[in-house]
């Protein structure tokens, strides 16, 4: 008899608490608006990072006009208001957050607050307060990868943000990353894809064409295949190629279990498994949730990949993505395949292999896997993996949303991205439209020819019907950890390469059961759009 009157009480007190919240809210909102205050720079200023430090580049733009220009944002007045961001450890990430949250205090009076964690606590420190109600920063930086994890805690993109010069100038690949069920709510600072790059200067020189002639037959040219790749990564190890008295080596690869080895095994295994003529989906059967990845296409990428060992430098097999940088980027190896790291690495001005590169496609197949005839179609077959990216966010639950949305908008305004490309270990990739234009890079020093290939070997990416995405849905970490174990168990000869590969598709099935098969299901309907380009923005 007590309950209805009990109920009545309640509904009314949550109703009353929710008014409440929601009054707070809007309260809080509007007092966190910021006041105006004159602009500290004029139209068009002339920006550079030198004051702030001796390492950073004395490379000078000049400001874009619009809202999230130097001098539109200097125009906001945040004193005594406090904003807290969580981002990845310094350099990658988290040292352009440092220095645009230093620049932001310095032009709006506010306070930034930045945490800096280590990769591997990364997830955990950011999902696990948002899942208890608690959010502890306003601004998070995470991989784009994660957002099947922490949609549901995100405060979309503002529509006036969204207006933006610099937003409309995204590609259409790194808006439809950023967006879930239809909203954007990841704030793009990046894009990451993985692609070739190798020493033009030992590939085009007459003697070495000659000598890998006279070995094998064969043409020397950039690897349009992985088994060309491997052909040429094994001619060129153990010989000092580039006459600097030290030994040189093929492949620069991340390998490293725990460090992103899931990556550069789904970049050999794209072509293998990327079938135009099937639709569906590579990492899972899309109607049934039955993983893939121990399918013929996934277990020849992994054969090639322990054959690969070989044609490594010393330490190669445990090597991390910083080992790759400077692997490559240091002129130790004649190819890599990755993030544009290594290629800005060896771009940098002080770089003895600076305009001796090249980038290209991700090397493809003269097979690729069709896995509703269970067997091989012989075909030339390329498909570009678009993998990770840094992206930003901010919480739901923040209470100073406004200022969160403009240090992200000050954060990637034209100005700062223009200098944060070129500084290699900022881990700031193009993602806008501008960012293919060779003009841009040629100012910085470039050689024509490498500005040109680089360009055109991102822009093609973006107009390809045949691609690869990451495993966009909840749980991904688990699935990608597991991924990485199996990798590693057959690098290290502890099992075949089917072997390992059937573990992990146990792996994935247990994983797919704890997390629930709908769940995960209806997210990766979302990776299969963007994989046969059915999402247009």
């Amino acid at each position: 008899m007590r309950t209805r009157p009990y109920k009545r009480f309640a509904a009314v007190a949550a109703v009353a608490a929710l008014t409440a919240t929601a009054c707070t809210a809007a309260q809080d909102q509007a007092q966190q608006k910021p006041k105006e205050k004159a602009p500290l720079f004029r139209l068009n200023s002339e920006i550079s990072y030198k004051k702030y430090g001796k390492d950073y580049p004395d490379t000078k733009v000049e400001d874009f006009p619009g809202p999230c220009s130097y001098e539109a944002i200097s125009r906001k007045d945040y004193s005594g208001q406090t904003l807290k961001i969580i981002s990845h450890a310094v350099p990658v990430i988290g040292e352009p957050t440092q220095l645009h949250a230093k620049q932001f205090e310095d032009i709006t009076g506010g306070k930034v607050e930045v945490v800096n964690v280590p990769f591997g606590e990364l997830h955990q420190k950011i999902l696990t307060p948002l899942q208890a109600g608690q959010p502890a920063y306003d601004v998070m930086f995470y991989p784009s990868l994660w957002i099947g994890d922490m949609a549901p805690y995100l405060a979309p993109v503002p529509q006036k943000y969204l207006d933006t010069p610099g937003m409309k100038d995204v590609t259409g690949t790194y808006k439809n990353v950023a967006t879930w069920n239809g909203k954007v709510v990841q704030y793009p600072m990046d894009g990451d894809r993985h692609y070739l790059k190798v020493r033009s200067d030992v590939l085009n020189d007459p003697k070495q064409q000659a000598a890998y002639k006279a070995a094998t037959g064969k043409e020397l040219r950039v690897p349009k295949t992985w088994a060309e790749y491997q052909d040429v990564a094994k001619f060129f190890t153990g010989k000092d190629f580039d006459g600097d008295g030290k030994r040189n080596y093929g492949s620069a690869e991340v390998t490293k279990r725990d460090d992103l080895t899931f990556s550069a095994f789904i970049s050999r295994a794209a072509p293998y498994v990327k079938n135009p003529d099937v639709k569906g989906g590579v990492f899972f059967d899309l109607e049934t949730m039955k993983p893939l990845i121990n399918t013929p296409g996934f277990v020849r990428a992994l054969d090639d990949m322990v054959k690969a060992k070989s044609t490594w430098a010393p330490g190669g097999a445990n090597f991390g993505l910083g080992d790759e940088i400077f692997s490559f980027g240091g002129g130790q190896t004649l190819m890599s395949y990755s993030w544009d790291d290594a290629f800005i690495q060896a771009q940098q001005p002080d770089s003895r292999i600076r305009n001796k590169v090249q980038a290209a496609p991700l090397p493809g197949s003269s097979e690729v896997y069709n896995r509703t005839t269970k067997s091989w179609d012989t075909k030339a077959n390329q498909a570009p993996y678009f993998t990770w990216g840094w992206t930003s966010a901010v919480a739901k639950a923040s209470r100073h949303q406004e200022m969160a949305f403009d240090y992200l908008c000050f954060f990637s305004n034209e100005a700062n991205t223009a200098l944060d490309l070129t500084i290699g270990r900022f881990g700031v990739n193009p993602y806008r439209y501008s960012h293919f234009d060779p003009n841009f890079w040629e100012r910085l020093g470039w050689d024509p020819k490498v500005a040109k290939s680089y360009v055109k070997t991102l822009s093609g990416m973006e107009e390809s019907r045949n691609r690869v995405f990451d495993l966009r849905v909840p749980g991904v970490n688990q699935y990608m950890s597991a991924l990485a174990n199996g990798v590693a168990t057959a690098l290290a000869g502890q099992s075949s390469p089917q072997q390992a590969l059937d573990g992990v598709a146990k792996e994935w099935s247990k994983i797919t059961g704890q997390i629930g098969k709908d769940k995960v299901q209806s997210a990766y309907r979302n990776v299969v759009a963007l994989e046969d380009n059915s999402i247009r923005p």
